[in-house]
């Protein structure tokens, strides 16, 4: 039996677990239709977001001396979806993504981190990780002067059940100058409003 037949028994399971006929006529496709949903809401384990940060450029010194690419260069509001792990009910929300490009002036095409983004969130996930996840990658990858990742999302596992409040989670890591120079900080943060 294939693994999509196996994925299919389960969620017919989960439908008689709830009381609910899963031979039902307006459930007969619902297992099928769950595991290709599922699958397609966590694609990120088959690949590494990482490679999407390999693509960079470097301006030639004209460009880099009137361009000044030694400056932050920030992607927000950069919407996702992801799954919570613990209950997997989705959370959404925004991205704000930027970083201060090393000497070299190596900079990235803006769709690369959200390609970093998405990558990560097509996963299991909890925000905190999806967060240091993306700036960490960024990080290691680029090897930036600084990079800084604030994240914020509404949880439907928390306004569904349990608590049932809406709220926002934000979340932030930084890196680097956006750590060690205060203005470097409060000039990201200030952009964000």
């Amino acid at each position: 039996m294939s693994d999509d037949l196996k994925a299919q028994d389960a969620v017919r399971e989960l439908l008689k677990y709830i009381g609910e006929n899963p031979e039902r006529e307006g459930l007969l496709e619902t297992p099928k239709r769950f595991v290709k949903a599922f699958k397609e809401l966590n694609v990120g384990y088959g690949e590494d977001p990482r490679k999407h940060l390999n693509k960079t450029f470097v301006l030639d010194d004209h460009e880099l001396e009137m361009a000044q690419y030694d400056q932050m260069i920030l992607s927000k509001d950069l919407p996702f979806s992801s799954l919570c792990e613990h209950h997997l009910l989705p959370f959404e929300g925004v991205a704000h993504i930027a970083y201060i490009p090393n000497k070299e002036g190596r900079v990235v095409g803006l769709s690369k981190l959200a390609r970093t983004l998405e990558g990560y969130a097509r996963r299991l996930q909890v925000q905190e990780r999806l967060t240091q996840q993306i700036a960490s990658s960024i990080q290691e990858v680029l090897k930036p002067a600084g990079v800084a990742v604030m994240i914020e999302a509404h949880h439907t596992c928390q306004c569904l059940r349990g608590i049932k409040k809406e709220g926002k989670m934000v979340t932030s890591a930084v890196y680097g100058l956006f750590r060690s120079d205060p203005k470097t900080r409060t000039e990201f943060f200030q952009c964000l409003r």
